[in-house]
This record gives structure tokens, sequence and C-alpha cells, in this order.
């Protein structure tokens, strides 16, 4: 099996080290950046598994490469961060980052999520290998295209981030059955999320304002009230 790469873009030389060090004992291929600059030209031409993502950085913000990345590739982020605002968490998370991290933090834990987010992959990889079909199709206008893990509207990529597209094909595959919040952190994230459960209702939101149009598409993703969401449309494959 190929080892698995991760791109640690981190200023704080000791932090690096440990996260370098540490998850090099687990058996992963560690690539390090110490700056914004440096972690984007290494993306130009490395294709990690899995981003390690400092938010504080001396020559621009974790965010802004964040945002860079998830017009870019599905590649999963985690953020790093002295912050434990929900501010903070919340706009990561609208830009595509797949978890957090506050420091100070123990490596156990790191390496926990990091295992947590290539199983959930591993998992939907495995879901979508068992399925006969290469397109899911909702309505007569959106197509899921698992191969390419794009999704276009119209003929045209929609541009959803990598946890709006997991989340979208979930719940397309288990069209009109009725998920808690929980469980989607659960089916979609793989674990507990560090934040709370209004993770799924910011993605929600956001899948519904790249693929919805008025009342049409106020129904495709159904609100189920007091208990959670549900997949409610004709769904093709």
């Amino acid at each position: 099996m190929r080892q698995k790469q991760i791109l640690i873009i981190e200023d704080e030389d000791a932090i690096r080290d440990i996260l370098s060090y540490s998850l090099g004992k687990e058996g992963f291929v560690i690539h390090e950046a110490s700056t914004g600059t440096e972690g984007l030209e290494m993306l130009s031409r490395l294709t990690p598994d899995l981003v390690l993502l400092d938010l504080m950085l001396p020559d621009m913000s974790g965010f802004d490469i964040c945002r860079q990345m998830s017009a870019a590739t599905k590649t999963p982020v985690i953020m790093i961060t002295a912050k434990s605002d929900m501010l903070d968490k919340v706009l990561g998370m609208e830009l595509g980052a797949d978890d957090y991290i506050t420091k100070p933090f123990d490596i156990r834990e790191v390496v926990a999520r990091i295992r947590a987010i290539f199983r959930r992959i591993d998992l939907i990889s495995e879901t979508l290998e068992n399925q006969s079909f290469e397109v899911i199709r909702l309505g007569k206008h959106i197509e899921i295209r698992k191969d390419e893990r794009e999704v276009w509207k119209d003929g045209q990529r929609a541009g959803l981030t990598n946890k709006e597209y997991d989340l979208l094909l979930f719940l397309a595959i288990n069209n009109r059955k009725v998920f808690t919040r929980s469980e989607l952190l659960d089916k979609v994230w793989g674990y507990d999320f560090a934040g709370d459960t209004r993770t799924v209702d910011i993605h929600v939101q956001r899948i519904r304002k790249k693929l919805e149009n008025g009342e049409q598409g106020a129904s495709m993703i159904e609100t189920v009230f007091g208990v959670g969401y549900k997949m409610d449309t004709q769904v093709r494959t």
C-alpha cells in the first residue's frame, strides 16, 4: 500500500519538528514548509494526501491558502491555530477546512484525527466502488461525477469543497433517509468534530447556495425540523 503523504505548513520550528518526527514514526511521508509562499509552491508540484496548515503564517493567512486550495484541489486540510474562537473555525470550514487543531495539542490527537480523515476517505471510496454507477443525477440539472469527485450544475462545475461534496454524495446515496446532525458528523466527517453540530448546518447552507434555484432547489436537501436533514429529490444513476 502506498504511504500517505502529508504536507506541514507551519512557521514555528518546534511545532513543525514535533509534527514531522511524530507523523514520520507513524509511517507517513512528510513534506515541510515554513511559509505560505513555500507551501503553495510545494502544493503546485506535490500531490499530498493531507495538509496540516497553520492559520497564522508570517507572509499570509492560512485562510488565504485554504481558499486557494479549495478552488483547485480536493486535498483534505486540517488547520492548526492558537485561536479557539468559533468564528475562526466557522470561517475555516466555509473555506474548505476538514478539521481544526488548537495549540497546544496532544500529538496523539493529531494522529487520531489524521487517521480518521483517511478512514473516512477510504470508506467513501469503498462505497463508491460497490456502486454500479459513474454519475448520480439529482433531478434534471445536477450531476455528481464520482470519478472526478466533482459536482456539475447545468453543464458547469459547481465548485463544491471536499467536505461539501462528501456530504452531498452521502445524502444522495441515502436519498429520502433522514439523518440527525450527529449522525452526519459521524458518517461524513468520520469522528465527533471538535466544534458542534452547526458544522453540518454550515455545509448544508453552502451546498444549497451553490446548487439550488428558488423553490425547486429548496426541497433538494430538506430540513427535518427537530431531527436533521434528508435528500428529497429524484435520484438517477
